[in-house]
């Protein structure tokens, strides 16, 4: 694990750093508005420290509900150990323990800041069933889209990847301007990290169990022994 979580109070300062960006005004072509994340998001960031019913979010999962087996995956978009993770072991997991029904691989985003939210927001937005194909897409760019240069180039990244999952403009920016839905994910975040005494990326939770990042064929002994239990 390369990452760890802020200190107290990351959520709002996520947010915030959201609220400053968003609140200066963006250049547009010659009659034409730019959307840009959050942009609907007038209230104060003290709003993120409020209560938020945050069982409008849904779990994403691959695989049978009823394997012997359930995998819980922490990870962020801007973490590159965890887009190792997906290009390497995880790959293997899926065709070996997660398509064969024997894993219920559950993921769950972290958020180390606003870019990794925004990657968030773009991938869910795409729905249930393109999910995870977001997920392949935002991780195996990482390197592009992070590094693309300022805020609204990032933005402008994450909207192709999201087109090339068949949304459209309209789509995309109203997912991004969708405040109330930022609010609630990071929300959600911070229960879940909290729920698992999660501190850095990549973590697994497997069958209740805290499980760091490791080669595949540590994961695939883990597994074997579970089965053979």
């Amino acid at each position: 694990m390369t990452r760890t979580f802020l200190p107290a109070g990351a959520a709002a300062l996520l947010l915030a750093g959201a609220y400053a960006f968003l609140s200066q005004p963006a250049p547009t072509a010659p009659g034409q508005a730019q959307l840009l994340p959050g942009a609907a998001m007038a209230q104060d960031a003290d709003a993120a420290e409020a209560e938020v019913d945050t069982s409008t979010i849904v779990e994403m999962t691959m695989g049978a509900e009823d394997a012997p087996i359930t995998m819980i995956e922490y990870a962020s978009y801007t973490c590159p150990h965890c887009a190792a993770f997906h290009a390497g072991p995880f790959k293997q997991i899926k065709e070996n323990y997660i398509d064969t029904g024997k894993v219920r691989f559950i993921y769950r985003e972290v958020y180390f800041d606003r870019y990794g939210l925004w990657a968030s927001m773009i991938a869910r937005c795409a729905g249930e069933d393109r999910f995870f194909g977001m997920n392949d897409l935002i991780y195996s760019s990482q390197d592009e889209w992070t590094r693309a240069g300022d805020p609204q180039a990032i933005v402008a990244e994450l909207k192709k990847m999201g087109k090339m999952a068949g949304l459209d403009d309209a789509a995309l920016d109203a997912c991004l301007q969708d405040g109330e839905k930022a609010r609630t994910l990071v929300a959600w975040f911070q229960e879940n990290a909290e729920a698992d005494d999660v501190t850095g990326t990549p973590s697994f939770v497997i069958d209740g169990e805290k499980v760091s990042n490791q080669p595949y064929a540590d994961f695939a002994a883990l597994f074997d022994e579970k089965l053979g239990e």
